[in-house]
């Protein structure tokens, strides 16, 4: 075997699989022929014994009803020798026919009728050896002949024994005509088999190969190849599109990271250089009044910016499914509360009416800071966005498993652009100030919670957005 050939079958399975295909095969061929050749042998010899028990009664029942003279003899011999051409004999060397039955009629103090192939003596050798129980063929091995005989003898009132025997040879030539064909036909059975079996293993593992090869291939600055499916709705199609829904997915997520750090990069650099300035003028002031009131303007962008870096890796998190949940029981008209007493002078300066309807006892398991945080959201967009003097209703409603909460108000709404694109990332309106991280950190957490949220603008004018959350339990009051 050459170093390539071994090299290939090395690196290859398809040439494993078919010795195991094969390997079961011809075990169960085997097994098959087998049984069928014992089943077959079986057949045989019941045959053959029911020959020997039909003639061995015949001639019992002639030596017991003819008298014993020179015609008696004559008699048995013919019975005997008719019996023996009764049965097909096997052909010898030079076309010459090999008898294999024989007769024996032994009495006591009498000369034994005997007819059939000699020598009598290893027949008789052969009979007594054999232990032979009256009416019940038996198999006994006479010295000289390979193949055994079938034997069965009677016991008459005078106390002589009967005996007679055949070997099938035609019938045992016939089994081993059947077992060298089966060997031959089923060599190249189990051969042909081998060649399709490698052939089927070859080619499905070059496709396999191929997506091996594709994916191989991938790498992180090309993202756009597709492993092939191919037409067949089979195992390794359904494997091909894993792969390629796999890819969409990474795809997607390496997308959405180029976004996120080319938005970041670039709405980091504004509050970085007013913050460096801020700092520089701190520097350069004497007066410490000045210089103090600097440096807190300062700080504060600096908070400002840690909030949207925070909000930034959450939003990552909670799309990548990895947002961690530290869930507890949470009274959601408890902290709607706190929250509008905190945003309601804020309202107020802008000349805002805010109405607030709560049902009591709505109870959701949720992350309670991560809940803060996106109530806070909904409020900071009302006082950013929304024009002075409009209304807002919030309320809170519970059910059997969701508890919902609609924040309205009767300012612009959303445009058909933004409408469509608001959960998105880094999407906000030409007249907003922020980073479009609101709204998808909203949708992102919520998600997280096993809740839903929507938006849609009234008939006339204004916007609705509606959270929905599990509940734990609703106590109407």
């Amino acid at each position: 075997m050459s170093l390539k050939l071994r090299d290939a079958l090395r690196s290859t399975a398809a040439w494993r699989i078919s010795l195991w295909t094969t390997f079961a095969f011809a075990a169960g061929t085997a097994i098959a022929f087998v049984i069928m050749y014992v089943l077959v042998a079986h057949d045989i010899q019941q045959r053959t014994d029911a020959w020997l028990s039909g003639e061995a009664e015949v001639l019992a029942d002639v030596a017991a009803n003819t008298p014993r003279d020179s015609l008696y003899d004559r008699l048995v011999e013919e019975v005997a020798e008719l019996a023996s051409r009764e049965v097909p004999t096997d052909p010898g060397e030079k076309g010459a026919r090999k008898n294999t039955v024989f007769f024996l009629d032994a009495r006591p103090g009498q000369a034994p009728i005997w007819v059939g192939p000699g020598p009598m003596d290893s027949f008789v050798a052969a009979i007594r050896d054999a232990n032979l129980v009256p009416g019940v063929p038996q198999t006994i091995h006479v010295k000289g002949w390979p193949e055994p005989f079938r034997a069965v003898f009677h016991v008459n009132e005078s106390g002589g024994k009967l005996f007679l025997g055949f070997s099938d040879l035609a019938a045992t030539d016939m089994m081993h005509r059947l077992t060298v064909r089966f060997l031959v036909i089923g060599a190249g059975i189990v051969l042909l088999g081998f060649i399709i079996s490698s052939a089927g293993a070859f080619r499905t593992l070059q496709r396999v190969e191929r997506i091996a090869e594709t994916v191989s291939q991938i790498g992180s600055e090309d993202l756009t190849r597709r492993v092939p499916e191919g037409s067949r709705n089979d195992e390794i199609s359904r494997l091909s599109r894993t792969f390629n829904n796999m890819l969409d997915r990474i795809q997607a997520s390496v997308r959405e990271l180029h976004v996120l750090t080319d938005s970041v990069a670039h709405d980091l650099k504004s509050p970085v250089t007013a913050i460096r300035g801020s700092l520089e003028v701190a520097l350069s002031e004497a007066n410490e009044s000045t210089w103090r009131d600097t440096v807190a303007d300062a700080i504060e962008k600096l908070d400002r910016l840690s909030q949207t870096l925070n909000t930034a890796l959450d939003l990552a998190e909670a799309d990548a499914g990895a947002l961690q949940l530290h869930r507890q029981p949470v009274d959601l008209g408890n902290l709607l509360r706190q929250l509008v007493d905190l945003y309601e002078p804020a309202m107020g300066e802008r000349n805002h009416e805010l109405a607030c309807h709560f049902q009591e006892g709505v109870i959701v398991d949720a992350d309670l800071s991560l809940l803060h945080r996106v109530l806070a959201n909904l409020l900071d967009n009302e006082i950013a966005h929304l024009p002075p003097s409009r209304s807002i209703v919030i309320t809170l409603r519970g059910g059997e498993s969701q508890a919902e909460l609609t924040v309205e108000d009767d300012g612009p709404g959303f445009t058909p652009e933004l409408k469509d694109k608001a959960f998105e990332r880094f999407v906000k309106g030409e007249q907003s100030t922020g980073h479009g991280l609101g709204l998808a950190f909203v949708h992102a957490v919520v998600r997280a919670h096993g809740g839903s949220v929507t938006i849609k603008n009234r008939p006339v004018s204004g916007a609705i957005i509606t959270l929905q959350l599990p509940v734990m339990s609703v106590a109407i009051a």
